[in-house]
């Protein structure tokens, strides 16, 4: 029997999971592990990189025998990742030097704002699409190598590897015998110039990281070798790695410029394929690459938000207003609007368009007439509005967007998905797999595999899977959506200290 099936390792924020796929993209198996986070002080943000080793392993056997498949039965194996968290280990025991920094951590931000005049920021952003922020790796490695006694000298030493989730997954599933990462994870580091696809020296320098540090950049579908035979039963080919949201870009089939998708998991991230060129935002959006593939970018324009289903978690765990995500649609229903209320979920700071990581959250306009239904709907609206804050700015840099295509957890929602419709006042398009950061990463594994093996010839191959679920038309009238908008945006005026 030809091997045809795909195995995604998608290891994000607050879960791990592995899902098996058939070559029509269609899910045989999964098992998923929810992820403790670590608050050790405000602002702060940690995971425990060897709890996230065990869960994936855990995830992976049992999404295996969920499917009825066995290793050997795996054509190849893509990993897909939360971004930008940074786990430096050594290179000899394995160990962590320390807990991971998770990607919303602002430990650095004083870092950042004590170098990020204008004339640095402009010189970052040409170097790599990004701006001097808490939210990328670079200023995190710093911090490590910084605080973590004798990291420094060891580092330089060669003694140390660093690492975004992927390549310390890569590194553990091989034993130890790579250590590299792909292209679109490397260039969320602030490390990475856009322009040459290669670590940049004079980056090194200004954060003062040891190159000594850092793993070998391929193709986002490569030749990653295999699985160690122990850990599964067999070895697995490991055919693809990519960052969360570039996985899910392809897992949408967003392969034409001007194609945009919209992932709302932990946070929300808006990904616009800007084909062959880097378009320098001009309104503080992020240039980076939707993928690399046989040594060829391709670029996008994207727009971050650091909080959207962790606001719906904080609901549930912090403030105990809900039992189960799932309870927020119903609520949301419950009442016509929110009477006003607006929760701005700026836990670790607000994201793009403002960046402003001094900021933090709110809920406004509370009378005695709140209640639960009101903060809950209000929770989820944020997400909504924070994503018309991205399709505005996007709006002024490029072509606006015509459609949006979604996925995530939360799209499920339908409530919510109608109003991010009338929200944005275009179309959003839900696929029929809405898991599309796990079936980018295996649609890619198996570009990797190719066709002669059971795999795929080409991404227009891959993309004549894409099916839509639903598609929602803007219904709400428009000065109502502008209005409830124009109410949004004074809120978030309120809880910024940037100006």
């Amino acid at each position: 029997m030809p091997k045809t099936a795909l195995l995604a390792i998608d290891q994000g924020t607050t879960s791990s999971r592995a899902i098996v796929f058939d070559r029509n993209g269609d899910k045989l198996g999964t098992a998923q592990v929810e992820l403790p986070q670590a608050y050790p002080q405000p602002g702060w943000v940690e995971h425990d990189a060897l709890r996230i080793w065990s869960d994936v392993q855990t995830c992976v056997r049992g999404a295996l025998k969920d499917s009825g498949l066995h290793a050997r039965d795996i054509l190849s194996l893509g990993i897909t990742n939360q971004r930008e968290t940074t786990v430096i280990w050594d290179r000899k025991t394995g160990a962590p030097i320390a807990p991971a920094i998770v990607w919303q951590d602002r430990r650095t931000a004083d870092w950042c704002r004590e170098r990020g005049d204008d004339q640095r920021q402009q010189w970052l952003q040409q170097k790599t699409g990004l701006l001097l922020d808490p939210y990328f790796c670079a200023t995190k490695i710093g911090w490590l190598l910084q605080h973590v006694e004798g990291a420094r000298a060891r580092a330089e030493k060669g003694e140390l590897a660093f690492g975004t989730i992927d390549s310390w997954l890569l590194w553990k599933l091989s034993g130890g015998k790579l250590h590299a990462t792909d292209a679109t994870n490397a260039c969320r580091t602030l490390l990475y110039n856009l322009h040459s696809g290669q670590w940049d020296d004079e980056l090194l320098a200004f954060f003062g990281v040891p190159k000594q540090l850092l793993p070998e950049v391929r193709d986002s579908a490569s030749d990653f070798g295999h699985t160690e035979r122990e850990l599964f039963g067999a070895e697995i080919p490991i055919g693809a790695i990519a960052g969360d949201q570039q996985a899910a870009t392809v897992g949408q089939a967003c392969f034409a410029p001007g194609m945009i998708k919209s992932t709302y998991g932990t946070g929300c991230f808006l990904v616009l394929n800007t084909g062959k060129d880097i378009v320098q935002s001009q309104q503080r959006l992020l240039s980076t690459l939707a993928y690399r593939i046989a040594g060829e970018a391709t670029y996008a324009l994207e727009g971050s938000i650091f909080v959207a289903g962790a606001a719906v978690q904080w609901l549930r765990d912090a403030i105990r207003l809900i039992g189960a995500a799932g309870e927020t649609e119903a609520l949301a229903r419950s009442i016509e609007d929110t009477q006003g209320v607006y929760l701005v979920p700026a836990f670790t700071g607000l994201g793009a368009p403002y960046w402003d990581p001094q900021a933090r959250g709110a809920i406004l306009g509370l009378t005695r007439d709140s209640g639960i239904a009101h903060i809950v709907r209000a929770a989820l609206e944020s997400t909504c509005y924070q994503t018309r804050d991205l399709i505005d700015a996007m709006a002024k840099d490029a072509t606006p967007p015509t459609e949006l295509r979604v996925d995530g957890g939360m799209v499920v929602n339908d409530w919510l998905t109608q109003f991010l419709a009338d929200t944005l006042r275009i179309p959003v398009v839900r696929p029929r797999t809405v898991e599309t950061t796990a079936l980018g990463a295996a649609l890619l594994a198996g570009l990797q595999a190719g066709s002669k093996q059971g795999g795929y010839a080409s991404l227009e191959e891959i993309a004549t899977l894409w099916r839509a679920d639903a598609r929602f038309e803007p219904k709400m009238p428009q000065h109502r959506a502008d209005a409830l908008y124009a109410g949004w945006r004074e809120a978030v005026a309120r809880t910024r200290t940037q100006a």
